[in-house]
């Protein structure tokens, strides 16, 4: 399981809140529902906020083929 520092824990926390209340809006406007997108909004924010929080999935994605090729490359 991903490791989050007290302030993403923090953030993730007050946005479900908000999200509970009927009050978290996604970037667009619209009221949030999804649980998940509330916890991803948080921690959007703690991101920005320079708190310790996990690359995103796409970016492990890619930092993954990245090191897969350069190690296809180095054997041959």
């Amino acid at each position: 399981m991903a490791k989050y520092s007290e302030k993403a824990e923090d953030k993730v926390e007050e946005s479900v809140h908000e999200r509970k209340q009927g009050t978290l809006k996604s970037g667009s406007g619209k009221k949030v529902t999804s649980r998940k997108q509330a916890i991803a909004i948080g921690l959007s924010e703690a991101r920005e906020e320079g708190a310790k929080v996990p690359k995103k999935a796409e970016a492990k994605k890619r930092a993954i083929k990245k090191t897969a090729a350069k190690k296809s490359t180095a054997k041959k």
